[in-house]
């Protein structure tokens, strides 16, 4: 007992430590870490709170190691922690809400090379990409996947009358959404951020300590969610309309989407169940930014971008990605820079910023380089 009480002691030291409350310097603070783990080793094999604080402070070592570049270690940490936190979930829901947080964790830090400096998916669109991740790094990613799923689940058994355990579970479905969308599965990406959305929602009209937090979630996941819709095909886009899953408010930035893509107004309106004169109106209204780039092949292989103007960016109100980008390729062919007639050429347009070829809403590719035909698509 007194082994024990010792323990917890060194434990609220660390605790006020971690916090800030109580001061220390780098070194102090990895000493005092590294006697704590040792000391609540063996009462762990045997106490749930000990087990469940054990996990909690290798998690601390993993996001220690982690911010310090060592990214193996951090793994090999939070792994060990794991074993500890899961030890002690059904011990307690506070353990349970530890043991789902380093689920989360071990999947961001499993996940990382997927996701670029601003933590948005390196790799969105799947298969059909030109930069694809390798395989160690699709295996970590379907891990991270797998253990944030395994978190939501953590967090679905939890009472949902605390409020505590419905921000948890909407964060943990945030959490997978970016997980899927790193793995190229943007129409599931998109499902749980709104599902996670609706959830923040809800918290964000409850007045308490969590509703500042629930308001800025619903900010933020509203302008993920238009991002990610940039990436949806039309089929997916009605698919998520008949499951309930692409709120009323998106409809506009879907309108516009599906008529990037080609979609007849008419049929928007049918695949969407919404109102054709809305959807005119909609088109009308709202431009969207086209952002185009021509190239040309090399004798080595590459594409090399031709610069301005045959790079730039302008807004564009009820066209077609096809109609602006056959519009450039008249300019281009009769233009005084335009392509001799052994040039190998395309042109690639996107809504709202350049980025991967497979994510272009229109390409076109010159028989010179294609082959048989040109391929518009």
């Amino acid at each position: 007992m007194v082994q024990r009480e010792a323990v917890l002691r060194l434990d609220e030291e660390w605790t006020r430590i971690r916090s800030g409350a109580a001061p220390a310097d780098p070194a102090e603070r990895e000493a005092l870490l590294a006697e704590l783990i040792a000391a609540l080793r063996e009462p762990a094999r045997t106490d749930p709170e000990c087990a469940a604080r054990l996990g909690l402070r290798l998690s601390d070592l993993a996001a220690a190691r982690f911010s310090a570049g060592d990214r193996p270690g951090a793994l090999g940490a939070i792994e060990e922690a794991l074993r500890y936190a899961e030890q002690a979930a059904p011990h307690s829901p506070e353990y349970a809400r530890w043991y789902a947080r380093g689920l989360i964790n071990h999947g961001v830090w499993l996940a990382w090379p997927l996701s670029d400096g601003d933590r948005l998916p390196r790799f969105p669109l799947g298969p059909a990409a030109e930069a694809v991740p390798g395989p160690m790094e699709r295996v970590a990613g379907e891990r991270a996947r797998d253990l944030t799923r395994a978190a939501v689940d953590v967090w679905l058994g939890l009472d949902q009358q605390d409020p505590v355990n419905r921000r948890g579970l909407a964060q943990a479905k945030v959490f997978l959404g970016d997980r899927l969308a790193e793995l190229g599965l943007t129409e599931d990406a998109v499902a749980w951020a709104v599902d996670a959305e609706n959830d923040f929602r809800q918290a964000a009209q409850a007045p308490g300590p969590g509703q500042a937090e629930a308001q800025e979630a619903v900010g933020h996941l509203g302008r993920q969610l238009e991002l990610r819709l940039r990436f949806l095909t039309f089929e997916s886009l009605v698919a998520l309309r008949a499951e309930g899953l692409l709120p009323g408010r998106l409809l506009p930035h879907a309108v516009v989407a599906a008529r990037i893509q080609g979609v007849d107004p008419a049929a928007v309106a049918a695949g969407l169940a919404v109102d054709e004169g809305a959807v005119r109106a909609t088109l009308s209204a709202r431009p969207w930014r086209a952002a185009w780039r021509f190239e040309v092949r090399n004798p080595d292989g590459l594409w090399d971008v031709i610069g301005h103007p045959w790079r730039g960016t302008t807004d564009v109100t009820d066209r077609t990605a096809e109609e602006v980008g056959t519009g450039l390729v008249r300019q281009f062919l009769a233009s005084p820079e335009g392509p001799k007639e052994a040039t190998h050429w395309r042109i690639l347009v996107w809504w709202h910023e350049e980025g991967d070829p497979a994510g272009a809403r229109f390409r076109l590719t010159s028989a010179a380089a294609a082959g048989p035909g040109a391929t518009p698509s």
